[in-house]
């Protein structure tokens, strides 16, 4: 489960890689037990060259030191911190590998809650999987991610109850989506149970207003004898 705190990294370094003019996404599964890249780019050079970049996205000193694959696989490669972990770890991190640092703004006006400083140049090496391999995991990773637009665009009726159910429970405060600390499971269940009382306070108020115009017809008809 992704914190609130590597959303943010994700989203920022998304943007600052776009205005690179590089081709990229998250979360690219790589071939030969390569792991997964959590963050792919690809940049074309004006001599028609492809230049890859893998970007490993950590938040603390736990995170850091996870037995979890580091897939250095690209031309240049990062590590992507925030400045408080990357003073905790600057002197265990590979020469060749770089650093992009990632600091938050103090006012949080702007869409962007963020920007990178370079801290460390990475050094050039070779690919680590086969460039065919790499486009073909790049072109699938943004299928993905086509996909997932497409049936955003065609709204919850392609989602099930059950996953619906599942991924409103996944709203927590620690792993806040859109930011702002709201819990979206909670907030449901206040606005379904907000949507029964009110429809229940309709019926009452039928049903009494039902009564009152019985009870007045039985007044105003005449009495026998």
């Amino acid at each position: 489960m992704k914190t609130a705190l590597t959303v943010e990294m994700e989203e920022a370094l998304y943007y600052y890689c776009r205005e690179n003019s590089d081709i990229v996404v998250e979360e690219v599964v790589m071939p030969d037990d390569q792991g997964i890249v959590d963050t792919l780019s690809c940049r074309l050079t004006a001599e028609e060259v492809f230049e890859w970049r893998c970007y490993e996205l950590k938040v603390s000193l736990a995170d850091f030191r996870s037995k979890a694959k580091l897939s250095f696989i690209g031309h240049y490669n990062y590590f992507v911190l925030p400045k408080a972990l990357y003073e905790k770890v600057k002197d265990q991190i590979l020469p060749t590998i770089g650093v992009l640092v990632y600091h938050q703004f103090v006012e949080k006006d702007t869409s962007r809650k963020g920007y990178f400083s370079v801290e460390k140049k990475p050094q050039r090496q070779q690919l680590q999987v086969s460039e065919k391999a790499l486009l073909f995991r790049l072109i699938s990773a943004q299928a993905r991610e086509v996909s997932k637009a497409k049936q955003t665009a065609r709204g919850l009726r392609v989602f099930s109850t059950e996953r619906l159910y599942q991924e409103l429970k996944k709203r927590q405060p620690a792993y806040d989506l859109f930011g702002g600390g709201i819990n979206y499971y909670d907030r449901f269940i206040e606005d379904t149970q907000n949507q029964a009382t009110e429809a229940l306070k309709e019926e009452l108020a039928a049903t009494r207003a039902a009564y009152e115009t019985l009870e007045k017809r039985l007044l105003d008809e005449p009495k026998e004898g």
